[in-house]
């Protein structure tokens, strides 16, 4: 189910900041045309740290609902206190997403027993399958190889989002874990090589703008068709640094826009828009991904 080329779907807003629901629509209907696998609705390029309860339920539900059964729906239920996490979870229980990305505790800083038990504690008040979410570089706090092993027994822990770009740890973590957990890849530019060392597939934010061009890389992929793959990505390369030119997501919001894709790249504080010096890089990228 977790495999190929899963989106970290950003969520559209109006120039007031509120959420776009027919931007929305669109994204998901761009999404289902051009073979993306699953989409992971309110993650943290979904802007979950500036929407309340009530919004980020609501564009789940709506996700879900523009969807209509098409396409897989992934719910971001992370939080860093875990009595949260569990409400969160709890609350798209039966809603019709297929599992939960939830992230490491960030800011606190716990100990690997502490993000055991964490994760422990949120799979047990659920029956939804659950991936885990390691994303160093955000939360301050690193899932070891050795952590997943221990999570991976729990029977609806079943894959991890690796976005901290080590390639290294793939095999040991595959031998931790076994063959069906599944691992992806959560650092676009390396995630081609990150499934050639074994992994399953890719939480792209490329994928926001190139979708069909990320998804057929992951097929060629799994078709062994390595060459094909390379030469594809290559023209992805700018495009996956340069949507991190800025923080994550002002720069895949204004390519999105920039696409019309959706009707504005209005993103809430504290993060602001794409600066003006920015602009060119963002749309050179777009213009060697041959999106325009």
């Amino acid at each position: 189910m977790f495999t190929g080329s899963l989106v970290a779907l950003v969520t559209p807003m109006d120039t007031k900041g509120n959420v776009d629901h027919v931007s929305l629509k669109k994204l998901v209907e761009y999404h289902i045309a051009n073979g993306t696998s699953g989409i992971v609705s309110v993650g943290t390029t979904g802007e979950s740290a500036t929407l309340d309860h009530h919004e980020h339920i609501d564009v789940i539900k709506r996700t879900i609902d523009y969807a209509d059964g098409r396409i897989a729906i992934i719910a971001g239920t992370g939080a860093n206190a875990t009595k949260e996490a569990i409400e969160l979870t709890s609350r798209v229980e039966n809603i019709g997403v297929v599992g939960c990305l939830t992230v490491a505790p960030y800011y606190n800083k716990p100990t690997q027993e502490g993000m055991y038990q964490h994760f422990k504690a949120i799979a047990e008040s659920t029956a939804l399958p659950q991936i885990l979410y390691n994303v160093p570089g955000r939360t301050s706090s690193d899932i070891k190889p050795e952590t997943v092993g221990r999570l991976a027994k729990i029977k609806n822990i079943v894959a991890l989002k690796d976005a901290t770009g080590d390639l290294s740890r793939v095999y040991p973590t595959r031998k931790l874990v076994g063959p069906d957990f599944k691992l992806l890849s959560g650092d676009d530019s390396t995630f081609l090589d990150f499934m050639i060392l074994g992994g399953d597939g890719v939480i792209s934010v490329t994928a926001n703008v190139a979708a069909k061009a990320v998804a057929t890389v992951c097929q060629l992929v799994v078709n062994n068709q390595i060459k094909e793959a390379r030469s594809l990505n290559d023209t992805l390369m700018t495009l996956h640094h340069n949507l991190f030119i800025e923080p994550n997501p002002t720069p895949a919001k204004w390519a999105c826009a920039r696409l019309g894709l959706m009707q504005s790249a209005t993103i809430r504080l504290p993060l602001v828009s794409l600066s003006t010096s920015s602009i060119p890089a963002v749309e050179q990228a777009l213009k060697e991904a041959n999106l325009l």
